[in-house]
């Protein structure tokens, strides 16, 4: 499912539904954003070994279309880190399930801060 030239890992896996589409049965974007948010969200967790949180949504590209029974993997890159902070890339592949080949659907950067049991930002350990 990786692309040229992105180092991800395939994070989540899942299939479009019905009640995820729109009168056109196509998925809703805000479904696809949802998504890339819970697969960023474990990777920035893995890497601070604590709770996280979105801070912002830097970039969404939407390319085509996913459509109900799609399934739908995304790929997490973690590229930057700060000292209580990381950028994660993330890009999302869309196959039928008869089709061994996905296309890529939709990619995007989010941000993540780590924080403490009080909400409030922590350190990163290296």
């Amino acid at each position: 499912m990786n692309g040229k030239g992105f180092r991800g890992k395939l994070t989540l896996r899942t299939m479009a539904m019905p009640a995820d589409t729109n009168t056109n049965g196509d998925v809703f974007g805000d479904w696809l954003v949802s998504q890339m948010d819970l697969a960023t969200a474990i990777t920035a967790k893995k890497h601070a070994k604590s709770r996280v949180t979105t801070i912002a949504i830097e970039s969404v590209s939407f390319k085509r279309s996913v459509s109900v029974g799609d399934i739908v993997g995304i790929c997490c890159d973690l590229y930057k880190v700060g000292t209580t902070s990381m950028k994660i890339h993330v890009k999302v592949w869309s196959n039928k399930a008869e089709v061994s080949q996905g296309e890529k659907v939709t990619e995007g950067v989010f941000i993540f801060v780590a924080i403490n049991d009080e909400g409030k930002p922590r350190a990163i350990e290296i």
